[in-house]
């Protein structure tokens, strides 16, 4: 059976980066877009060249992708010709094979934002692209406004988008810019342009997703008959962003009737990249990753409930609809307040502790989570320290090394430049094997900044560990994430870090303490004494 071409338009870059908040670099949007055309969606909507310095360095040295690299613009201006407009004129010279135009399909925005009359409009919208066509461009029309329009004067919307078709656009796509509207009237309306002559497959949506359907709206007009979805990875966009690629592309590919109905471009092997792409955005944007984000998020394979994890085990269908490794993702089973021995047998299994059912020891190990739970720490992500304390339960963690004190100061002075510095130093205090061995450590860095407290106390605690030194030369800390978990005179602050060796295995710690160097300090210790855990040789 024949499969029905569906394409996929990405975004990001242009209506992506409207988010508020979001501004990409011109690199960084040279790695978006090449990781988009790994994951392998058909059009790459660059950004508007001409309206930025970013968007225009882009598309002056745009990599080279299968997919089609677009630029995007409006219609040109009422008294100039297409040929005479300078802002059209600065789109079309980004030398794209595809060129994306919006242009007003309401009446009432044709009348309120450009003062000129609906004759005017669509003669401009008709034009602009007959313009690109007879300049060799796949030719798009971004209908903007079309459902408010066509709920108002459907006549008029309907108008317009034939006037682009008829002048050679490849795409006329239905635009709900407001956001407002609801997956069955999107459904009722796309049919409708259908039947009045615009083919399904001219025919592509933009959602936003004010009403949190964005996805669903995409969804119902694909069931009308239109066959270009345009979104963005993660949802990004203005106010509450577009339809998100992210989970739109995971239910084409496998939910029925789409995955048997139409091909995306997208193989199965690719779209086990799509965590990593979702993830490597957040990254760029230096945001922390929605943990439930569907497919993608951290949490999106959790199970948390023991009679969850239980049935887990036996079979993993009767709590995931999906295998978590088609998208790339995970499974996790957390330690929490509400484990059960399930989960902890499952937790303790990835860290290769094998403890049989029944073991008295899972219950000693239960109840000292919960107790630190209760306390402010949080294992759902801290597998090392969770496995240290799991260790420590069952008599498997050496005493490698014990710290007898510790002191952090922080000096706030002027320099030799009278310029106010900062300058923290640490002195660690540890027992090894006996001995007492003292180091001290300042936290500045070959440009003569102050790294801070905590990086003075994790440059003490590495610096002279004896026979275990080499051991942890290696170690470097990757990442450090600081959460008030109570707030008011009696906070708690909870710290976690992320180390990684030269192995590039990396694990995450935490520590809790009224005092944030002081739960710093206790995660660097879980990090040094996971390492040497790992990779310790006893003679």
């Amino acid at each position: 059976m024949t499969c029905e071409r569906l394409f996929l338009y990405d975004t990001t870059l242009r209506d992506g980066q409207q988010t508020q908040g979001v501004q990409f670099s011109t690199e960084e949007k040279r790695s978006i877009a090449e990781a988009l055309d790994t994951l392998g969606v058909d059009y790459i909507e660059g950004g508007w060249p001409g309206a930025n310095p970013t968007d225009s360095a882009f598309f002056e040295d745009a990599p080279k992708t299968r997919a089609t690299m677009t630029a995007f613009g409006m219609t040109k201006r009422a008294g100039m010709s297409a040929e005479n407009d300078d802002v059209l004129a600065g789109v079309m010279n980004a030398q794209t094979s595809a060129v994306c135009l919006v242009g007003k399909t309401h009446d009432f925005h044709v009348r309120a934002a450009l003062g000129i009359s609906l004759e005017e409009n669509t003669e401009n919208i008709a034009k602009s692209i007959a313009h690109l066509v007879a300049q060799g461009r796949e030719a798009l029309f971004d209908a903007e406004h079309f459902f408010d329009g066509y709920k108002s004067n459907p006549d008029y919307a309907l108008q317009t988008i034939s006037a682009a078709y008829d002048a050679g656009a490849r795409w006329i796509v239905l635009c709900d810019t407001n956001g407002g509207t609801l997956p069955e009237e999107v459904g009722r309306v796309t049919g409708e342009v259908i039947a009045a002559g615009i083919p399904g497959d001219h025919l592509g949506i933009h959602t936003h997703n004010d009403t949190e359907n964005a996805v669903a709206c995409s969804l119902a007009a694909v069931d009308a008959g239109a066959r270009q979805i345009q979104g963005t990875l993660n949802g990004l966009g203005e106010r509450c962003g577009n339809a998100n690629l992210t989970s739109l592309i995971p239910v084409l590919l496998l939910k029925e009737p789409y995955a048997t109905r139409f091909d995306t471009g997208i193989t199965l092997d690719a779209l086990k990249t799509l965590t990593r792409t979702s993830r490597m955005l957040d990254e760029i944007l230096n945001r922390v990753p929605f943990r439930q984000a569907a497919f993608v998020g951290s949490s999106a394979f959790a199970h948390k409930a023991g009679l969850h994890a239980s049935a887990i085990l036996k079979d993993p269908t009767t709590y995931e609809h999906i295998d978590p490794a088609s998208v790339g993702n995970a499974r996790i089973i957390p330690m929490s307040n509400q484990a059960g021995q399930s989960n902890l047998r499952e937790r303790l299994q990835g860290a290769g502790l094998v403890v049989q059912k029944g073991d008295p020891a899972l219950g000693l190990i239960l109840d000292r989570i919960k107790e630190r739970e209760a306390l402010g720490y949080a294992y759902d992500t801290a597998q090392a320290s969770f496995e240290l304390i799991a260790r420590e339960a069952l008599g498997q963690m050496p005493a490698f090394f014990e710290v007898k004190r510790y002191r952090v100061t922080v000096e706030r002075r002027k320099n030799k430049y009278d310029k106010m510095v900062s300058l923290s130093e640490a002195v660690v205090v540890v027992k090894v094997n006996g001995v007492k061995k003292l180091s001290v450590s300042e936290s500045m860095d070959e440009t003569g900044s102050d790294r801070g407290p905590v990086n003075a106390l994790a440059k003490a605690l590495a610096k002279d560990l004896g026979p275990y030194q080499a051991i942890i030369d290696d170690l470097r800390l990757v990442d450090f994430k600081v959460r008030i978990t109570q707030g008011g005179t009696e906070a708690v602050t909870r710290v976690i870090i992320d180390s990684e060796d030269g192995e590039g295995r990396r694990w995450s710690t935490v520590g809790v303490s009224a005092n944030i160097v002081d739960a710093s300090f206790e995660a660097l210790l879980d990090a040094i004494r996971w390492k040497l855990l790992r990779d310790w040789k006893p003679a």
